[in-house]
């Protein structure tokens, strides 16, 4: 029996008619400033669809194109206008960076109320210490898409592969906060699929493709997976081997059209939440 598709473009539809509802009654629409350093083709297709976004809730957007040669001084000089700017509510800069370019000093140099991404320093700590604050996009995605997907949170056992800043250590916190018990993998974990095998929730986020196997799968689980990788014949695919997986895991979301839409709606949601105060 196939598992139940947990399906990210479907529900971030409707999140974003909410949203474009609660903007439509607002005197002062918000702002988000895009900035986009160098031609990474991905990065590129990412902002276009953070656009699009934009243009469907009715939030004023602006995207700041820069040669990947641009130095760190000046983008630091656009991020430091766009904090200025009472009319921009919001300031992304779309990772990756160029190599010469310090990503922690740039991230660290927006507003913590503009960080609509979740990143700065202030913002990862409030996360960490249950404050109020603005969470990262993908990881508030992935609680959103379980929570609509009627996946039990309270008591299961959430295992995360992969511990990144952006989403592995944030997920782990948001599961935490849902009342998880939260395993968080890495490189170096011991018999990883051992691991794996426990988990109730298993959420992917290692950047390899179909690296989760049926083998490292638990009857019934429900499998996010956040990876987006170009495969050999040039199509899209997760880090976990969905065809596999699927006949063994209860629920699991599908690349593309899984995570990736609620990445961009939650974004969204920042935005209008940052523009309110």
């Amino acid at each position: 029996m196939s598992a139940v598709l947990m399906d990210g473009k479907a529900l971030a539809e409707r999140i974003k008619e909410t949203l474009r509802e609660r903007v439509d009654g607002m005197t002062i629409k918000p702002g988000l400033t895009v900035i986009l350093a160098g031609e990474d083709p991905a990065s590129k297709v990412y902002v276009r669809n953070k656009e699009r976004a934009c243009e469907t809730v009715g939030i004023r957007s602006r995207v700041i194109r820069l040669p990947d040669a641009v130095s760190q001084e000046e983008l630091l000089a656009h991020i430091d206008a766009a904090n200025r700017d009472e009319a921009v509510h919001g300031i992304l800069v779309q990772l990756p960076l160029p190599r010469h370019i310090d990503g922690a000093v740039v991230l660290k140099a927006i507003d913590p109320k503009k960080d609509v991404d979740g990143f700065h320093v202030e913002n990862a700590g409030a996360l960490l210490s249950g404050a109020p604050g603005i969470a990262p996009c993908t990881p508030s995605g992935i609680m959103e898409l379980l929570k609509d997907s009627g996946v039990p949170l309270e008591g299961a056992h959430a295992v995360v592969v992969g511990r990144s800043n952006i989403v592995g250590k944030p997920v782990a916190l948001l599961l935490l906060q849902a009342n998880c018990t939260v395993t968080l993998c890495h490189s170096k974990t011991r018999d990883l699929a051992a691991v794996t095998r426990q988990a109730d929730i298993l959420v992917a986020a290692v950047g390899r493709p179909r690296f989760i196997t049926r083998d490292m799968v638990k009857n019934g689980a429900a499998v996010v997976d956040v990876g987006v990788n170009r495969c050999a014949d040039g199509s899209l695919c997760g880090d976990v081997d969905f065809e596999q997986v699927r006949e063994v895991a209860g629920r699991i979301t599908p690349v593309p059209g899984g995570v990736g839409p609620m990445t961009i709606a939650m974004l969204m949601a920042n935005t209008l939440r940052a523009a309110e105060g």
